[in-house]
């Protein structure tokens, strides 16, 4: 079975998206969304940014590896009556079911960043936008002080090294490495832009029932926690992303959580 898809079937996901709504829902409001626009959502989760793209009246295109998200996002999309959007499984190293230059918009927000070959997944994100199209994507940063990246840099701490041949994630949310990616597809330079942009998780209880969450839940945590139980070192590591959780919660509520988090936004345009 695929790695990456054993990844992010393990736990569930939809459990942490849940915290991403809002800003999933702001930042597809100001990427200029509109109706009849064609939209592929690569890397989609269970629709945090695939769902409001297509209230705004896109069709729209979820793709992600993850099969029992793609069942999620379909259930939700059926739920809110969204008959412009659907979800599908696939691998965005090789969208291979998709056809040259379709989508106006390719968009993947903290998705398409995780795949392995990341010069696969800049040519077939190339590959099917149209010409005059946009790809969008949001990218954790390495070594950011923010949120994620911190949850990504203490949980490698606990886990075994990764396999050889193994690229980063964290890579593409280095300027350099997406412009090389992007420009061996065939984009100009001057085509690629970034900011840098924030995005909130808004979680409705203590950051330490948030980390809880994300102990139980998301993949990446999961694989720390079982590799530091083994070490005997599951306590130091909870202490760890507690302390992090804390620190960065911004909620004025007790009983709340709200943690931004720094990210790379890289916009591409296709000619």
């Amino acid at each position: 079975m695929n790695p990456n898809q054993t990844l992010w079937e393990k736990g569930d996901f939809t459990r942490i998206a849940a915290s991403m709504r809002e800003s999933g829902e702001e930042l597809v409001e100001s990427l200029g969304v509109r109706k009849g626009l064609k939209v592929l959502d690569l890397g989609c989760g269970d629709g945090t940014t695939a769902l409001p793209s297509a209230r705004l009246g896109a069709e729209v295109l979820g793709v992600d590896i993850a099969r029992n998200l793609v069942a999620a996002g379909n259930r939700r999309a059926q739920e809110y009556g969204l008959t412009n959007c659907r979800f599908q499984e696939g691998d965005a190293t090789n969208l291979h079911g998709l056809s040259d230059q379709t989508f106006d918009l390719v968009m993947s927000i903290f998705g398409a960043m995780f795949a392995p070959k990341p010069f696969d997944v800049a040519k077939e994100m190339v590959r099917v936008a149209k010409s005059g199209g946009r790809i969008v994507m949001g990218n954790w940063i390495p070594n950011d002080p923010t949120l994620v990246a911190q949850i990504l840099k203490i949980s490698s701490a606990y886990s075994p090294p990764p396999p050889e041949g193994f690229v980063s994630p964290m890579t593409w949310g280095i300027e350099d490495h997406v412009i090389e990616r992007f420009t061996k597809a065939g984009v100009a330079q001057e085509r690629i832009s970034f900011v840098r942009d924030t995005y909130a998780f808004n979680y409705p209880g203590t950051p330490s029932a948030f980390v809880e969450t994300f102990r139980r839940y998301y993949g990446p945590t999961m694989n720390a926690f079982d590799a530091a139980e083994k070490a005997g070192r599951a306590s130091e590591l909870q202490k760890e992303l507690e302390a992090l959780f804390t620190s960065h919660n911004k909620s004025s509520r007790k009983d709340a959580t709200s943690i931004p988090a720094t990210f790379l936004r890289v916009t591409v345009g296709v000619s």
